[in-house]
Formats: structure tokens, sequence, C-alpha cells
């Protein structure tokens, strides 16, 4: 039954639920979200209590700023009038007022609302330059006594090393929330296109060229056109990681060690080797000639209409497009893959940094206890917000956990509450993925992790980051010029040289002292 607004004046509430992908969009931004949300947590706990009516005129209300993970909710419902925000207000006596800011303009919107001089109790970003920004302003509040005495499901949850990277000046200043994965791309390929071409699933480069070559050429579908592609990436090169991995180096934010001294990814030789190749495959129509312009619905959209038999997938595609493809191609088969190695006998992918946000309350705020409390309700009872209400969205059977997926699907949008205080379950978190169906999602996992290049810089962000980054950033558009001949491969090279030179060198410098600190 649907909620209205006076559920948050004392009136009965009715039902309703709902988690990303990191699947979430089911058009394709939903299979994202959804299997994303997978991740990020998406589940619930004990049905009766959230129908309870909230209404207490004693209730203290707290405001916070969140972003919506590009969830929907169901109809008459939205982020202040569901089931799973009247379950967390019903359990701590807290009216929450919760403000989502478009997704695509989150950050610049939480710019907005730090300058307007009407905060809110909390916010939560995903940008660490941001939350280094702020507080080096005095924006926000030291939370250690708020901690102690009202966090202590925050505190046993959440490793002591975490907590040593929200500290300035030995002060708490974030409550964070984790990455439960450590890695998201791996190699898929369709075999039945292999076995129609007579090819053995590659694991060199040259063995990835080849098949590449012919997914592109060699009509592997059979339909004799050619209406296939090679290889596709997104927009940014997202879906790259993989290949650039081969040649021992990472876009993503990556530092690696060099003779001692830490250095940036992007701007490393290996990487004009990367973009060398890559160029190489988009002259000779074996990459996506669109990929600048594919969105992650385009990508999707191009997998399951059969036009691709080869990409880096993410964890959870397995239960997205791949899924989408085999239902409307019954012959279609998909297996993962090697990660490809390069001539140096390298290969991997990016890796996630284990915290994924940060909730921080100014420095104004009146209700700095009620906000550490709603964050240690949301740490206590993660399972309920993880998985949804128990023995409506899932239920026990001979000892395994059963997913109705229509109704943990349309529930999805819990994960915007979830998400603000992910902590890892390494059991819950494999009962969770092997409930949702045969899609290998564990299995996918494992692949990845023991292939992450891992960044060897995980400090606070430097200041000169917080200058410079942005900018810096912005200037890597030049790698997807250079794949598709726009401009001169030794272009890379003037890259290097303006990245040092605007900031770079900087950055640098002050990463290389933290560095030799760790040492």
């Amino acid at each position: 039954m649907p909620i209205n607004k006076a559920c948050k004046n004392g009136i009965q509430r009715g039902k309703d639920n709902d988690p990303r992908l990191f699947a979430g969009n089911v058009l394709w931004l939903p299979v994202l979200v959804v299997l994303i949300l997978l991740v990020t947590g998406c589940m619930d706990t004990g049905g009766a209590k959230e129908e309870q009516p909230s209404g207490n005129p004693k209730a203290k209300t707290i405001n916070i700023v969140i972003s919506n993970l590009g969830m929907t909710f169901p109809a008459g419902m939205d982020e202040n009038d569901n089931r799973y925000l009247n379950y967390i207000e019903q359990n701590t006596g807290l009216d929450i007022q919760v403000n989502t800011p478009p997704t695509e303009v989150y950050n610049e919107k939480l710019d907005v609302i730090m300058s307007s001089g009407n905060l809110p109790d909390m916010l939560h970003t995903y940008e660490p330059v941001w939350f280094d920004n702020y507080v080096k302003q005095g924006a926000f509040m030291p939370l250690d006594e708020l901690i102690d005495k009202y966090g202590p499901h925050l505190k046993e949850k959440i490793p002591a090393e975490v907590w040593e990277r929200v500290k300035y000046g030995g002060k708490i200043y974030a409550i964070p929330s984790l990455n439960e994965v450590t890695g998201v791309e791996l190699m898929y390929a369709r075999k039945d296109w292999l076995d129609r071409l007579g090819l053995e699933p590659p694991e060199t480069l040259d063995e990835y060229y080849e098949v590449i070559r012919a997914f592109a050429q060699d009509d592997p579908d059979g339909n004799g056109i050619q209406d296939t592609i090679g290889l596709i990436f997104t927009s940014d090169l997202g879906r790259s990681s993989p290949f650039f991995g081969a040649f021992g180096t990472q876009l993503n934010d990556t530092w690696f060690e060099r003779d001692g001294q830490l250095v940036y990814g992007s701007t490393l030789p290996e990487t004009k080797e990367a973009l060398a190749f890559f160029a190489k495959l988009y002259r000779e129509n074996l990459l996506d000639r669109e990929f600048p312009l594919n969105l992650q619905n385009n990508l999707f959209e191009k997998i399951e209409d059969g036009q691709v038999g080869l990409f880096s997938a993410t964890w959870y595609d397995t239960r997205g497009p791949i899924a989408a493809n085999m239902k409307k191609d019954p012959n279609a088969e998909w297996i993962p893959l090697e990660y490809p190695i390069g001539p140096g006998g390298q290969k991997g992918v990016y890796g996630k940094d284990i915290i994924r946000g940060y909730n921080v309350i100014p420095a104004e705020s009146k209700h700095a206890a009620e906000v550490i409390q709603l964050l240690d309700f949301i740490a206590e009872n993660y399972k309920t917000l993880k998985l949804g209400f128990e023995n409506e969205i899932w239920w026990w059977q001979d000892g395994k956990i059963v997913t109705d997926f229509a109704l943990h699907d349309e529930h999805l949008y819990r994960g915007i509450y979830q998400s603000l205080v992910d902590v890892p379950d390494e059991l819950l978190f494999k009962e969770r993925l092997d409930s949702l169906g045969d899609f290998n999602l564990y299995d996918n996992l494992q692949r990845i992790t023991p292939n992450i290049m891992p960044s060897a810089f995980y400090g606070v962000p430097t200041p000169a980051m917080g200058k410079y980054s942005k900018k810096l950033g912005t200037m890597e558009d030049v790698f997807t010029k250079i794949i598709m001949g726009l401009e001169p491969l030794d272009a890379f090279d003037e890259y290097v040289k303006q990245w040092k030179e605007q900031g770079g060198d900087e950055i640098t410098k002050e990463v290389n002292e933290w560095y030799a600190k760790q040492k």
C-alpha cells in the first residue's frame, strides 16, 4: 500500500520494499544499480515492526543529504516516505528529513549546500578530496566523543586502520562507509563464437588481438553480415582496465612504485604503449567506433543484442547484460577468461579503495548525537537493510538464503540508506550473492581479487590534490583523441609535460613525502 506524507505525523504506515545492481537500472541503469547495490548492500530483516506508527511528538528531526544512487521508488513512495526509512525512524525514534540531490550534479550540489549558510545535520560524500578540503576549512565537527558515547557498533565494525584514514590532527571527522568488493572488472567472452571460429580462449595479449580481430571480421554469429564488434569500451575509456593491466599500468588515480618513488599511472610510458595498442585496434575497425559516446546503457544494449562477444565485464554483468543476451539468444554461451598477459608477463585490473563514502557532520549541527545514533543503527542492522525484510524478501531454506527476486529488485532503494554505513560481512556477502541465482557473482569476485593492481598511495588527499586534481583529470581527454587518430601518439608526451607543470609535480612531491613516512 502506498505511503503518504501523513505517515510522518503518526498515521499508520503501509507496506512496500527493495538494492543497485552495483545492478540497478533494469533498463540497464537498473541492472547496474541493482547489482552494484548488490555489493553495496540491499536486504532486510524483521517485517512487522516497520508497519507500526512512528508518530512521536518528542522525536527529534535531523536533516541529511545523501545520494539516491540512481534508485527509483515504488509508486506512492519517495526518499522521505518508504518502508525502509520508516523502519529506521521507528527503531531510532528520529524524524529523518532526507535530501537527495540529482546524481548527475551531486558533488556540485554539495558545494552549493556548504556555501548556503543553511546546513543540514549530515552530508554524505564519495569524494576524498571534497572531504579533505572542507575538513581543513574547519567545516566539520570532530566525532571521537560522540562515537564513544553513541556509536558502539560503528567502533566494533569499522577497522582501526580505516578510522586512521579519516583523522586530522588525531581527531575523527567522518564516519566511513566501506567497500565490500576490492575490484570490479574481469574479462568475459562468448564461447559459442570461439567454438564457431575454431579459437581457444585467449590468454596473451597477442591471442586477445586475434580473437578481437576474428570477432569483428569473421562473422562469429554466422548471419553472413559484418555486424559484430571486436572490443567495446565506454566513454572515458571505461571497461579498458584489463588491457592497461597487460602493459603494467592503470588509470583510475593509481600510483605505482618505480625505483623507490611513487609515480602516477596515467603518466607512465606503459600507458603510452597501451594507447598505441588501442589506436591500432581503432584504426583497423576492431574497437567499437562509438566508444567515446557509449554510456552504460549503450554497452548493455549492444551486448544484449548480440553485437559483442568479448568485453571487460563488471562482476555483476552476468546478472545483467550477459543474462539478457542469453535470454534473447538461447545459443549464446559466455565464459570468464584469463586476464590478458602483456609482453612483459604483466596482467591485472584497478582496485577499489576500502572507503567508498564519508558521512560528515557540519560544525554547527545541533543534532550530532542523533546523527551518530542513526549511523550506529544502520551499522547494527545492516543485514535488514542489505537483504530486505526477512520472511518477505528472503527466507532461510535448507540452510541457504532464498530470495524473492521480484521483491528484491523492487526494493533496491533500501540501499540508499544501507550504503551510508556499509560494513563487510564475508559470510553474509557470499550467502546473499548465491541467493540471487546462478550468475557466478561470488566466483567472479574471487577471480578479480588476486589480479588487483592496488594503488601504492592510500592516504588522505594531499593539499595539492585539492588544488589540481579536477583540472588534471580533464587533461586525460587526449587519450581518447590519440586512440581515434585525432592526435598523434606523441601527444601523450605533451600531456605528461603539462600534467607535471600544472600541478602534477607538486602532487607527486607530497605523495612521496607521505610514502617516506609509511616506510
